[in-house]
C-alpha cells in the first residue's frame, strides 16, 4: 500500500515526479515530458540503499529489505534503478542487481532483529544469509525447527511471525534495537537513524508510519498541551527540528542519535538539556 502523497507540497522524497518522468497515478497533478505505470518488483538482498542519486557515494535516503515490493519507473542502463516503495512510498534509485521482476507470495516476516539462514536443516553449517526484522518471506514448508522459503533457505521458526502478525508494544521493539550502530537512513539492527526507530518500531506493532521525523511529526499523533507535558506516557514522541525520541516511562527514553553514534536508553530531562545546548529545542510531543 503507498502511503498518501500531499500533493500539494510536492515533497520530491514521496512523489515519482521528476520532470522527464512520473508516475502514471500523478497524471493532472504534476507536469511530466512522459507518464508511466511502473513495474512492482521485489527486494532479494538482505538490506539495499535507496539514495538521493544514482550512485554508490550519494546521499542514503532509507534502505529496503528482503521481500519488500518497489514500483520501478525508469532504469539509467547504468546499474540503477528509480522507483518508490510500496511500503511508505518513499523516491529514489536503488540498486537495479538486487530487484528481481518475478517475486514470490510472502506469507512470513521477519520478528528477531537479525536472523541467519543456513542452507539445510542445521545450525552447524555455515549460514548462507542473513535477514532483519521486517523482512518479508515465501515460507512453504518446514522441516523440524526450521522453516524453508521457496528458494531453500532454512529459517529457525522461532524468528518468524504470520505476515499478518503484529507486536503489542512498539516500545519494546524500540529497546530490542539499544546499541545498534546509528546509520544515517538506515532501518535495520545494522544500522539506523532517529526516524527509521520509530518506524521499524512502530510497523512491527501493525502501525503504518512515514519515514522522516518531519513526516512523522505532520503525521502522527497528537500534540501535547504544554499541561500534559508533565506526565509523559510510555510510546509518547519526542519531536525536535530533524530528531525524534520514544519515552518509555515518566523519566527515559530511547532514541537513535548522531551524539551516541548508537540507539540509547538515557533520561528525558539531562538529554533535552544537552540537545538544547547544542542549538535545538523540542518542538512537540506527540501522543498516538
Amino acid at each position: 500500500m503507498r502511503s498518501k502523497i500531499h500533493i500539494s507540497s510536492f515533497d520530491p522524497r514521496v512523489t515519482p515526479s521528476r520532470g522527464d518522468i512520473a508516475a502514471s497515478y500523478l497524471i493532472g497533478r504534476v507536469q511530466a515530458d512522459r507518464f508511466v505505470e511502473g513495474e512492482i518488483c521485489e527486494v532479494t538482498e538482505t538490506i539495499i540503499p535507496l539514495r538521493r542519486a544514482p550512485a554508490a557515494d550519494a546521499e542514503l535516503m532509507t534502505q529496503a529489505l528482503r521481500g519488500e515490493r518497489v514500483t520501478i519507473y525508469d532504469r539509467n542502463g547504468e546499474g540503477w534503478a528509480w522507483g518508490e516503495l510500496n511500503t511508505d512510498g518513499y523516491v529514489g534509485w536503488l540498486p537495479d542487481a538486487f530487484l528481481a521482476r518475478e517475486y514470490t507470495a510472502p506469507n512470513y516476516k521477519v520478528t528477531a532483529i537479525r536472523t541467519l539462514a543456513f542452507p539445510g536443516p542445521s545450525i552447524k553449517l555455515p549460514p548462507s544469509a542473513s535477514l532483519v526484522m521486517g523482512s518479508w518471506v515465501e515460507i512453504t514448508r518446514e522441516d523440524g525447527s526450521f522453516a524453508i522459503t521457496h528458494d531453500g533457505l532454512y529459517l529457525p521458526k522461532q524468528h518468524l511471525v504470520d505476515l499478518h502478525d503484529y507486536e503489542p508494544d512498539f516500545v519494546a521493539i524500540a529497546e530490542r534495537f539499544v546499541g545498534t550502530p546509528y546509520l544515517w537512513g538506515g532501518k535495520s539492527s545494522l544500522g539506523i537513524d532517529c526516524s527509521g526507530l520509530v518506524q521499524v518500531s512502530l510497523e512491527a506493532a501493525g502501525t503504518g508510519c512515514p519515514r522522516d521525523s518531519d513526516m512523522q511529526l505532520a503525521g502522527l499523533g497528537r500534540a501535547l498541551e504544554p499541561h500534559e507535558r508533565s506526565s509523559l506516557q510510555r510510546g509518547d514522541l519526542i519531536f525536535w527540528k530533524g530528531h525524534v525520541a520514544i519515552v518509555r516511562d515518566a523519566t527515559t527514553m530511547v532514541h537513535a542519535n548522531a551524539y551516541h553514534m548508537a540507539t540509547v536508553i538515557e533520561p528525558i530531562e539531562p538529554a533535552i538539556a544537552r540537545i538544547k545546548q547544542a542549538g535545538s529545542e523540542v518542538v512537540a510531543i506527540k501522543r498516538l
